[in-house]
């Protein structure tokens, strides 16, 4: 049987989780869960996303999945929208790849652009 503190610390965990796709979030991280992105590697930077999200207590952002962006070579793909901004599409990403994305991107407000789909066709 589990104490009161440890159903309470069950409850905030599961709470945070719920949060991440919130209705009143402005920004949305979307993850392509496609076979072609499962298969590069996708299901690592989901949890990474949504992970980071939930730690660095990002209320402003909903992480969420999708299926094919339409860009295998470029798997795994995540886009960020926010509002009144042109949709960033980062590629070929990794977990770590997704913390960086989270730092300097969600909280810092500046693109990683050498993770961008615009640096790779140049």
């Amino acid at each position: 049987m589990k104490t009161l503190e440890e159903l309470m610390a069950i409850r905030n965990k599961m709470q945070g989780q719920v949060n991440l796709r919130a209705d009143d979030a402005n920004v949305r991280v979307v993850v392509g869960m496609a076979t072609c992105g499962i298969a590069a590697g996708a299901r690592p930077v989901l949890t990474a996303f949504a992970n980071g999200v939930q730690e660095k207590g990002l209320k402003n952002v909903m992480v969420t999945q999708t299926g094919c962006i339409g860009l295998c070579q470029f798997e795994p793909i995540v886009e960020v929208h926010e509002p009144g901004k042109e949709k960033v599409t980062y590629i070929k990403m990794t977990a770590e790849k997704a913390a960086e994305v989270i730092e300097q991107h969600l909280i810092g407000g500046d693109v990683v652009a050498k993770y961008t789909i615009s640096t790779e066709l140049k």
